[in-house]
């Protein structure tokens, strides 16, 4: 079998060099170069178990997610991938359901298959077992949520602005009553994004009618009840803002099964881009995350961890969303009243 000796000969290189590549450092391109060609001719396979049982690294990561079927989950998991692949890192992934009892469970799992560091979307603002794995000295990076009173690294996205963005624009379309599917209040992102909506309706002097703000969990088929309330007002919204992809793609079942066009009926408002969404007749008005780069980044930021650099600890970076409108906002102002 060749050794990174081997390659390190063929390609006219030092050890360390080669060392280096296999563990995703960046090296000058002309040695890059050499070493995939000298890689390729021996046919070298690099063995990160063996490597593992010199320097106590298993070279997986366990990452938590709260359903694999949830749209944003499988893109941020793949922006991950494409970034431990540098680095020969395996992920394991596990399927928390939406239950704190089962991330906790997952959690002494992963610990116990001696995974060199893990990700997490929390479930809630529970953060006693990560402190856990804090404690046992295995870096830990939250996504997507905050948990309070916990120091920990954490990517998320700007929920307030993303929200505010979302609200401001069926506002400039003339609505004024507009409704809002909340999420769950003891996550921080849900809590963000409400805050987002009700600083955009006081910014345009716009009374907040709390009959307008419903609640609902962010799991697969959540939301339907919030979208009957909200119809069924007396003096219901002309807009609503679903603030997660599951919830926005309740409420296109919802109206599709009640006969509402979205555009004319109602006006909608949704989050995360999708394919989907954009088939639709209109295309739906999103927030857009940027899903991929989110895994890249927790993916990076835990590699630097598992490295030993504990700078900047504990990192909050927060990236910028951006907004897709559509005619699935109807415009008021450009409608004639006979």
């Amino acid at each position: 079998m060749p050794t990174i000796k081997d390659v390190a000969k063929l390609a006219n290189v030092s050890i360390g060099t080669v060392s280096r590549y296999l563990n995703g450092y960046n090296v000058k391109e002309e040695n890059k170069k050499k070493i995939e060609l000298a890689i390729k001719e021996l046919d070298f396979k690099f063995n990160p178990m063996a490597k593992g049982l010199r320097t106590n690294k298993t070279f997986s990561v366990g990452v938590l997610i709260p359903s694999i079927t949830d749209i944003f989950c499988t893109q941020v998991i793949e922006g991950m991938q494409e970034t431990f692949d540098k680095y020969n890192y395996s992920i394991i992934i596990c399927d928390t359901r939406n239950k704190l009892e089962n991330e906790i469970e997952k959690v002494k799992f992963l610990m116990a298959k001696r995974v060199d560091g893990i990700i997490i979307m929390p479930v809630s603002n529970n953060g006693e077992h990560i402190k856990l794995i804090q404690n046992s000295g295995m870096p830990v990076v939250l996504i997507d949520r905050l948990i309070e009173n916990l120091s920990c690294d954490t990517i998320v996205c700007d929920n307030v602005n993303g929200a505010y963005e979302a609200v401001e624009n069926i506002i400039r379309r003339g609505h004024r009553k507009i409704g809002i599917i909340a999420g769950p209040q003891n996550i921080y992102t849900a809590k963000e994004r409400l805050e987002g909506y009700r600083r955009a309706l006081n910014d345009y002097n716009i009374e907040i009618n709390e009959s307008f703000i419903v609640y609902s969990e962010y799991k697969k088929g959540a939301g339907y009840e919030a979208y009957e309330r909200l119809l069924n007002l007396k003096d219901r919204p002309s807009a609503i803002f679903a603030t997660n992809y599951e919830t926005t793609l309740t409420g296109i079942i919802f109206f599709k099964n009640m006969g509402i066009s979205i555009g004319e009926d109602i006006s909608f408002f949704g989050y995360d881009q999708t394919e989907l969404f954009q088939m639709l007749t209109p295309p739906l008005s999103v927030v857009v995350q940027p899903m991929n780069e989110i895994g890249k980044d927790a993916a990076e930021l835990l590699v630097k961890r598992m490295n030993g650099d504990m700078s900047f600890f504990p990192l909050i970076k927060r990236l910028k969303t951006s907004i897709v409108v559509t005619d699935s906002i109807k415009n008021l102002i450009d409608t004639k009243i006979e």
